[in-house]
């Protein structure tokens, strides 16, 4: 069986001003389309072009989880540091100590999860109503 070519042999050349340009390549960037000519050919034939769409409050939850996230790692280290000091304490007033001195570290941790469960609120009400 004889396949079918599929050259494409004729050409359309058009002109445009640089911020036609511009207008044009933003919409192809926004698009599945690999060259620039296949979202041409499609826009021109009518054809139908998959367009990526971007949820801007969901961007930004993201980049505030990431922020809180990587900010509990390094509280997790210091806790997990925190604790290795306090295994190696023997006797009762050094324990009394380390208690007292490791309140702050302890008040931040609870200040960052309040902090994930407001943000986490707060996006669930954006989007549950």
């Amino acid at each position: 069986m004889e396949r079918q070519k599929n050259n494409k042999t004729r050409w359309i050349n058009i002109r445009l001003h640089p911020e036609q340009y511009d207008i044009i390549y933003q919409k192809f960037k926004a698009t599945t389309c690999r060259k620039l000519s296949e979202y041409a050919r499609r826009v021109l034939l009518d054809k139908a072009v998959t367009v990526y769409t971007r949820n801007q409050s969901l961007d930004d939850f993201m980049a505030e989880m990431i922020r809180l996230r990587n900010e509990l790692s390094a509280i997790g280290n210091n806790y997990n540091q925190v604790v290795k000091r306090l295994h190696t304490l023997t006797d009762f007033q050094s324990i009394q100590q380390w208690l007292l001195l490791n309140e702050k570290s302890k008040q931040i941790l609870l200040q960052k999860v309040d902090e994930i469960k407001l943000k986490i609120n707060s996006i669930s009400d954006k989007w549950l109503v």
